[in-house]
């Protein structure tokens, strides 16, 4: 399944009325207790904080996501998800793939808090190319560094 890289602002978010509903249902499906908050109140509160969601997109329609902070060096990302029809495809390896090769076009590294993750969520970091960085307290990427992902 070939998906692309989109970039969901509050611009975006406003303006598209299927963005709004994948990225409910996107975060729906998530496991209650890995977001601060439920589904709709999260995806709007990050967006109107500035924040932004990278998506995969496939046929007009986001089939996962992850939040993203953008700083001056590096991009943190928290909240990963799939849609729970289309996980275990390749679809969020692909997204955060996508992700890295972006970072790295815009020279930023990729960080990833540590406190937030479960052990899966880091054993998946680490084998993306993510590292420990400043005694543990979160994973990095250097796509830069890394020669790209």
């Amino acid at each position: 399944m070939a998906v692309t890289l989109t970039e969901v602002d509050h611009g975006c978010w406003e303006a598209n009325d299927q963005m709004k509903v994948d990225l409910s249902h996107i975060y729906h499906d998530a496991p209650s207790e890995r977001l601060p908050q439920n589904a709709n109140t999260f995806v709007q509160s990050h967006l109107s904080g500035g924040g932004v969601f990278c998506c995969a997109l496939f046929d007009d329609r986001l089939l996962a996501a992850v939040s993203v902070q953008k700083e001056t060096d590096a991009w943190w990302l928290a909240y990963f998800c799939v849609r729970k029809s289309m996980r275990r495809r390749g679809i969020g390896s692909r997204l955060m793939a996508l992700i890295a090769e972006a970072a790295r076009e815009q020279g930023k590294a990729l960080r990833v808090e540590a406190t937030q993750l479960q052990l899966e969520d880091q054993l998946l970091l680490t084998r993306l190319g993510y590292r420990p960085k400043a005694d543990g307290v979160y994973f990095e990427l250097n796509p830069l560094a890394a020669g790209g992902y």
